[in-house]
């Protein structure tokens, strides 16, 4: 699955630079009210401000962890691919059982028996037999071939099933990665939007206080400063509750949440679509339920073949008679059941049931999986289209325009109003950014795990 990326924060930081310089240019223009900003630089003190409110008021956090860091934690103690490793041993054991010569073990029998004798004008005589045995009972109807074939399909589907549980376990840790990542440059966006809101609206009332402004104009800076705050603690609290679903996986102490370092741009598919469909046709899950089916096949086949009842043979020897006519005996036994009242009813209707279960549940996976990674397809398209529409033309056009504003302002072209709505425009933008960064993201490894993709690059595992 293509869940590994070389992480780095380069992008987002030239992002952020951008937008608070953006930002500035826009601002100067307010006169003595945004004076001096040589003496108090905005971008080091908005950008060490981001990352102090992005850590601020959260549980203690331990280093930042890398998406293959992540993985590599979650499948050391995932408590669901440890619990599916565990069937192994029951299942391996159930096919050495299956594989052995005969299923049923022999058995010895020892005799002894104690005669009393009655002599005529004599006392009675008394001597003892012994005699020593083994039998055998004998499967018929195939029943050793079908055992064998079950046991062994059922191992072949747990493995399988093994490696799906760890492709899905794979795809919902990175999912739970690419959210804390997204929600923490969604905290740096907002700090950001928050300072300068503020840094705005305090501006707006010194002007206002000069009667250079109005106090309509005061009211309004003053309420989208609290609105830009409002919205970073909401995406603190998101953090903060996706920070606490991606330490879950990781087996982590609750007093510790993690945080997380990457990349959220857009790398180049390994596939398309027709690869991705042919891999779901015989992705993993598919194939372990296509050997489940096989196995209840087998089983049903064993029920049906147990109703001839088993051949027992047996062989003895003992010795016999008075002491002075001793015989050695050798017996040679076989014994037959005979099926009149039980004929393995319940275990053939239980093999008949299973088997019915196990062949409509891979039919309707079969079904399902190429029309869901053909909607997942299609999704996956228009968000890669959308993000490199925002990147491409959206973002641009919106850092002219912040340089226009800026000018426009100081020109006296445009008020306080109009300033504020492209500022907002701007801040929306870029949520809707590493909004679509993030569904994009998470449709992608949706895609990938409904195929059953495991193609990871650069051979990191």
């Amino acid at each position: 699955m293509h869940i590994f990326r070389t992480s780095t924060r380069s992008h987002w930081l030239a992002n952020a630079r951008q937008l608070t310089v953006g930002w500035l240019l826009v601002g100067l223009p307010l006169g003595a009210a945004w004076s001096a900003p040589a003496a108090n630089p905005p971008s080091a003190s908005l950008t060490d401000a981001a990352e102090a409110i992005t850590t601020e008021g959260t549980p203690s956090h331990i280093a930042s962890l890398t998406l293959r860091d992540a993985i590599v934690r979650a499948e050391r103690g995932n408590p669901v691919l440890r619990a599916k490793q565990a069937q192994r041993a029951a299942a391996e054991g159930v096919s050495v059982e299956a594989s052995a010569l005969l299923f049923n073990n022999p058995q010895l029998s020892l005799d002894a028996a104690a005669r009393s004798v009655q002599q005529a004008g004599m006392g009675n005589e008394r001597y003892r037999e012994t005699g020593l045995g083994v039998s055998q009972s004998f499967e018929v109807a195939g029943q050793p071939g079908y055992r064998r074939e079950g046991a062994q399909a059922a191992l072949d589907a747990l493995r399988l099933e093994i490696d799906d549980t760890r492709q899905q376990q794979r795809a919902d840790v990175a999912q739970r990665f690419y959210r804390v990542l997204a929600l923490q440059q969604r905290v740096e966006l907002e700090a950001l939007a928050a300072r300068l809101f503020d840094e705005t609206a305090r501006a707006v009332e010194r002007r206002r206080a000069a009667g250079e402004d109005t106090r309509l104009d005061a009211n309004v800076a003053r309420v989208e400063a609290e609105r830009a705050s409002n919205q970073l603690a909401q995406v603190r609290e998101q953090l903060i509750e996706a920070r606490s679903a991606l330490a879950v996986p990781l087996q982590l102490p609750p007093e510790q949440l993690p945080q997380v370092s990457g990349d959220l741009g857009l790398d180049p598919l390994e596939y398309a679509e027709g690869d991705l469909m042919e891999r779901a046709r015989s992705q993993p899950r598919l194939q372990a339920l296509a050997l489940r089916q096989r196995s209840a096949q087998a089983k049903l086949k064993l029920a049906e073949a147990a109703r001839y009842p088993d051949v027992t043979l047996g062989l003895s020897v003992g010795r016999e008679g008075p002491p002075g006519s001793r015989e050695r005996v050798t017996r040679l036994t076989l014994s037959l059941p005979l099926p009149l009242f039980n004929q393995n009813q319940a275990s053939i209707g239980t093999a008949f049931t299973e088997t019915t279960q196990a062949e409509l549940e891979r039919e309707a996976a079969e079904r399902d999986a190429p029309a869901a990674v053909h909607a997942l397809w299609l999704r996956l398209q228009s968000l890669r289209q959308r993000v490199e529409r925002l990147q491409q033309s959206v973002i641009p056009t919106l850092s002219v325009n912040e340089q226009l504003s800026g000018k426009s302002l100081k020109a006296g072209q445009i008020g306080l109003l109009e300033l504020i709505v492209a500022n907002r425009q701007s801040i929306d933008a870029r949520r809707d950014l590493v909004d679509a960064q993030l569904d994009y993201h998470t449709t992608r490894l949706s895609l990938e795990a409904a195929a059953g993709w495991s193609g990871e690059p650069r051979g990191v595992f």
